[in-house]
């Protein structure tokens, strides 16, 4: 395997952005409708910051935090594709975002641990909220 090279993206590549679209796809993020690779340039313009791990030339992994930017943080979106699973990217990707907000001056970061996540989560130093249930709606 070659070198994984994690790097924050403000200005992707067409080919950056096929591939992340492509990732939210596999993913289940996002439906196979969303063809539109802008819309990746308008997620990532809208993300506090958004980290991305390649492999040569292609994306593997990413992660991206949402934050008002003075206090407090989201991670969200945190993914690897299969074939790089179980080789502590995740973990590196969920590190590395810390370590920016921190530096950044968040002083608390939250996340919705999903599809069984907690212990992945709970090994990175996060804790389930005391008296909070995560709650979402749909728009579409």
């Amino acid at each position: 395997m070659s070198e994984l090279v994690l790097s924050f993206l403000e200005k992707p590549t067409e080919l950056q952005k096929r591939q992340i679209l492509c990732i939210y796809h596999r993913q289940g993020w996002w439906p196979e409708s969303i063809t539109d690779p802008d819309r990746v340039q308008r997620v990532i313009s809208g993300s506090h910051c958004f980290l991305v791990v390649s492999s040569e030339n292609d994306i593997v992994g990413f992660g991206r935090a949402l934050s008002d930017r003075t206090g407090d943080a989201y991670i969200h979106d945190v993914t690897v594709r299969e074939d790089f699973r179980r080789l502590g990217i995740g973990s590196r990707i969920v590190s590395t975002l810390v370590a920016r907000l921190k530096e950044d001056g968040i002083t608390w970061i939250a996340l919705i641990a999903e599809n069984s996540s907690q212990a992945f989560y709970k090994n990175l130093d996060f804790t389930a909220m005391e008296k909070a249930q995560p709650m979402f709606r749909w728009l579409i």
